[in-house]
């Protein structure tokens, strides 16, 4: 029997201490290596859990450990100083760990993939008082934060002082809509309505500008009441309800995009538009009629975002999205019981809330309210016109794509999981999935741009395409500029030698690159928009990652100048048609890619020198850059148009961020104390 048993034993393989998550799951043996010798075989993916992982270590690694928490929680309590370290847990002291040579390989990896986190959103929240002393909190996913802090961290690096806020723009500060919000205050003149062929003109401009992205107003039952109106408007006014604030705000958008020329600091329709809003009732009355009310409060938000009341769009915006709740908009809405026409302008109406929730919240860098998970899918039908499902389609998979984006690589202290880059990877992965759908409903073709001509809902959609990649690898972009700022210079080489991290920011520069250029070729066709904000921020942010770029000694972008000079000319465009805004984003511009100019060249810096400004235009010296010339077309010149990011090589990158060289990341960023 002690035979037999020996003879037994001895068949008996040792058992090993780790296997994948394939072999555990299906509770079979595994062989502990990476990959394992069954998932080799059959060409699987082969992913080990690094919980199960089992490191010996020290107990002075362990103390160390505890230091570094204790530490960390005081940081919270506001008493955190870094000298209070005495020395970093992720550079423990050689001898301390106590494992095999594979092991500490495999760690070190693991550790460079979920030690990272995003900048824009560790750390205390960020405010910034504005001259009048109102603080804004500067959001974490927001397009202007972004370049706020930016601009923050440049002009504190150069000068070592904060960043004067007397001459930048602030939330609701760029138009004076006279109305001081009181009812106490409302003027009891109705404004005279326009001739009825002007009404109709300005209808069908806000139908071209805005209507091919969203439902504002429904077509039929709009225009019946816009004839009985005409017919007697007296008569009509007395029982038209709230039709007669919709058809207020409407003009008020189609002399938006038809005008283009302010009176003072107030923009064309603004007249019409705080009527609109002095007529507004209550929302106890508003409830009761929530189909149209929903409409009216999406175009009160979108008139107030093109004017840069963000907070007031966004409020706005979220009492649409309660109403259209209440009603049941989100849900699979009975067509036998409620009839075809009702429940297809209700899907009209609860997308472009959607749309616009999303965008704004996201713009704002603030928590989304509602979960995908809670709404029914529905689309609605568009007879003769199937490329607007496509399109309404696409628009609410991007958004969806900015809000996981938001809620996870800008997720809380900015390391949700504490897998930042793994986020990151799943957002890149995720907008590159869309390429395909978007190229084959809506194909560009930049390079044929001069003969064939955009289609201005195809440049939408390939620029919130492309706005969606700027979101998700931008937080790198921010990373590496501060280590620029900070590092010594072997820590330059260091990220010059990590393709991994220089394929995230070319991907963040590509798609800041193709912005430009959809947005050069509107131009040159008189199709860029001035007064809704969505060209205006596919613009700014651009430029701000193009100027910002070379600055972070990647050698993806030696030059910035051409594409700053884009930037000016789209966003000079949009000053000359009345847009204010477009004339703080050129100044901000101006000022970082001065600061920068003077931080990376032999030029001293003047302490304390802010961004003077007449009216809206800066006097600080902008770079001299090069004079674009433009074809017979009138189209600008573009370099480059096809040498751009391939599907398949962003999903190449977005694949590679958490199996290659990172771990150099995680050392870089605790030794330079950059969050």
């Amino acid at each position: 029997m002690p035979m037999q048993s020996s003879h037994r034993d001895s068949r008996i393989k040792k058992r090993s201490s780790n296997a994948c998550q394939r072999c555990r799951r299906q509770k079979i043996k595994c062989s502990g290596s990476q990959p394992c010798d069954t998932c080799s075989k059959r060409k699987l993916t082969c992913n080990f859990d690094d919980r199960d992982q089992k490191v010996l270590v020290t107990r002075g690694y362990i103390e160390d450990l505890h230091r570094k928490i204790s530490s960390l929680e005081r940081a919270e309590e506001g008493v955190f100083s870094p000298q209070s370290v005495e020395h970093d847990v992720n550079r423990p002291n050689e001898g301390d760990i106590i494992a095999t040579a594979e092991d500490a390989e495999w760690n070190q990896n693991i550790d460079g993939a979920t030690n990272l986190t995003n900048p824009l959103s560790t750390g205390p929240s960020m405010f910034m008082a504005a001259p009048s002393g109102r603080t804004f909190y500067l959001g974490t996913s927001s397009n202007w934060s972004f370049a706020r802090k930016i601009l923050s961290m440049t002009h504190e690096h150069l000068y070592n002082s904060a960043l004067p806020t007397s001459d930048l723009l602030f939330d609701s500060s760029a138009y004076d809509l006279t109305w001081d919000g009181m009812r106490t205050t409302v003027d009891s003149n109705i404004p005279t309505a326009p001739p009825l062929d002007f009404s109709i003109y300005l209808i069908n401009a806000v139908k071209f500008h805005a209507g091919q992205l969203f439902h504002l107003f429904d077509e039929q039952t709009f225009m019946e009441g816009l004839y009985a109106f005409y017919d007697n408007p007296k008569e009509h006014m007395a029982t038209c309800g709230l039709w007669y604030i919709h058809y207020l705000l409407i003009l008020a958008f189609g002399k938006a995009f038809v005008v283009q020329r302010n009176q003072a600091n107030r923009p064309p329709g603004c007249d019409l538009f705080i009527k609109a809003l002095q007529l507004l009732p209550d929302t106890t009355h508003l409830s009761r009629d929530p189909i149209i009310a929903t409409e009216i409060l999406c175009c009160i938000a979108l008139y107030l975002q093109s004017l840069d009341f963000r907070n007031p769009a966004h409020n706005f915006i979220g009492q649409a999205m309660r109403i259209a709740l209440a009603q049941g908009m989100h849900t699979d809405m009975p067509v036998e019981h409620l009839g075809d026409p009702l429940v297809q302008r209700c899907r009209k109406i609860w997308w472009t809330v959607y749309i616009l929730d999303r965008q704004m919240t996201c713009l704002m860098g603030l928590p989304h309210s509602i979960r995908d998970d809670q709404l029914h899918h529905q689309l609605p039908s568009f007879p003769g016109n199937p490329q607007r499902a496509i399109a309404l389609s696409l628009q609410i998979k991007m958004c969806q794509i900015m809000e996981e984006t938001n809620s996870t690589v800008y997720g809380p202290d900015g390391r949700l999981n504490r897998r930042f880059l793994v986020k990151t990877k799943s957002a890149l992965a995720n907008t590159a999935s869309l390429a395909n759908e978007l190229q084959s409903s809506y194909d560009l073709r930049l390079d044929e741009a001069a003969v064939s001509g955009v289609s201005r809902l195809s440049a939408h959609l390939h620029l919130l395409y492309h706005q969606c990649m700027v979101l998700a690898t931008r937080p790198v972009l921010f990373c590496f500029l501060k280590l620029r700022f900070q590092s010594p210079d072997n820590t330059i080489e260091s990220l010059n030698s990590s393709a991994n991290v220089c394929k995230l920011l070319q991907v963040c520069i590509d798609s800041a690159r193709q912005m430009l250029n959809i947005l050069t070729v509107l131009q040159g066709q008189n199709l860029l928009d001035s007064f809704l904000p969505f060209d205006l921020d596919s613009t700014f942010i651009s430029a701000v990652v193009l100027v910002a770029a070379p600055a972070t000694h990647c050698s993806l972008l030696d030059d910035a100048s051409p594409w700053l000079h884009k930037s000016y000319t789209i966003l000079d465009e949009m000053i000359l048609r009345g847009n204010i805004i477009a004339g703080f984003r050129k100044a901000e511009l101006e000022q970082l890619a001065n600061m920068l100019t003077q931080l990376f060249s032999s030029q001293p810096a003047v302490a304390n020198e802010p961004v003077q400004q007449t009216g809206i235009v800066s006097r600080l010296p902008s770079p001299i850059l090069p004079d674009h010339g433009q074809n017979t077309f009138g189209v600008p010149e573009l370099p480059d148009l096809n040498d751009v990011l391939t599907t398949a090589e962003i999903m190449a990158v977005a694949e590679s961020i958490d199996t290659g060289d990172v771990d150099w990341i995680a050392q870089a960023v605790t030794e330079n104390h950059i969050w």
